[in-house]
């Protein structure tokens, strides 16, 4: 007589439990990636936003004729060096300025001043360190030279929802003046500004409004010190710049070179203003597509 061992009959397994299990396994490995990939996003816009480039966007119209309020523009991290003020929040982790380069006369810079605000500024630079500058009815006097500034075409601007906008935020009208309003062909409100072509002594030229004359227009003589510069907009009337001392919400003085956040380089947006958020087609056409790419 043999003997017999019973095997143990072997339960099939439940699909929907194996498959609920495997779920539950991969949940916590799903949730480490989503993380991780969070972490390594958010790790790469800060190191693109601190180092190499950054958007800005005008909300003035101190540098007209060249830059809008709507514009958005690119500024290169890397063209000055870096300091407190290329970090998000100018978070104190750059002790003085590394990899410093000196900005050349012309450069449209991006800046944090005066001392105690946080607001970014735009403005030209004018003059450099030991150099002496004043303005005389209006004309910049560089190193006792007078910058070459030509009379060229008048700047028409069509009145835009943006103009609008600023100019109830300033308790004015939106041509700064009765005097530089005109109407365009087609009916439509625009501000036609004297205009002028002014050139520095290393060649680089762009154009300057002048609505006049005005107590700005005859300053005293500045002497730029060593890692600072004079910074001016090119709206000359309309500018709360250099010339005037460094107070919050006003002048900006003489600029610590420290204090640069980037070069002005590509304009990669502008808009009038007239979007809604509502009607998504209007984003579209409140877009002014002819200034996007330009450089500086």
């Amino acid at each position: 007589m043999s003997d017999t061992h019973s095997v143990p009959e072997s339960k099939p397994s439940d699909p929907a439990k194996a498959n609920s299990a495997s779920q539950a396994a991969d949940k916590p490995k799903k949730d480490e990636n989503f993380f991780a990939f969070l972490f390594w996003l958010l790790l790469g816009v800060v190191v693109l936003r601190s180092f190499i480039v950054a958007p800005f966007n005008i909300p003035s119209e101190s540098m007209l004729p060249r830059l809008l309020i709507g514009d958005y523009l690119f500024a290169s991290k890397w063209s000055y060096g870096y300091s407190r003020y290329s970090l998000p929040f100018s978070v104190p982790l750059i002790p003085g300025r590394i990899f410093p380069h000196q900005p050349d006369r012309g450069d449209v810079v991006i800046f944090k001043a005066p001392p105690g605000n946080d607001l970014d500024y735009i403005k030209r630079v004018i003059g450099l360190p030991g150099d002496e500058i004043q303005m005389r009815n209006g004309q910049v006097i560089l190193n006792g030279k007078p910058v070459p500034k030509v009379r060229i075409a008048d700047f028409v601007m069509p009145v835009t929802q943006n103009m609008i906008d600023a100019a109830k935020t300033e308790m004015r009208l939106p041509c700064i003046d009765p005097r530089f309003e005109t109407t365009l062909k087609g009916g439509a409100d625009a501000c036609r500004y004297p205009q002028y072509r002014e050139t520095l002594p290393n060649g680089v030229s762009y154009n300057v409004l002048d609505m006049g004359t005005f107590a700005q227009d005859n300053t005293p003589v500045y002497i730029v010190p060593k890692d600072h510069m004079f910074l001016m907009g090119d709206n000359r009337d309309n500018s709360q710049d250099s010339r005037f001392p460094a107070v919050e919400g006003g002048g900006i003085g003489i600029v610590p070179q420290k204090n640069l956040i980037g070069k002005a380089s590509l304009m990669m947006f502008s808009t009038d203003g007239s979007a809604k958020w509502l009607l998504p087609w209007t984003w579209f056409t409140a877009a002014r597509w002819n200034r996007i790419g330009g450089t500086f």
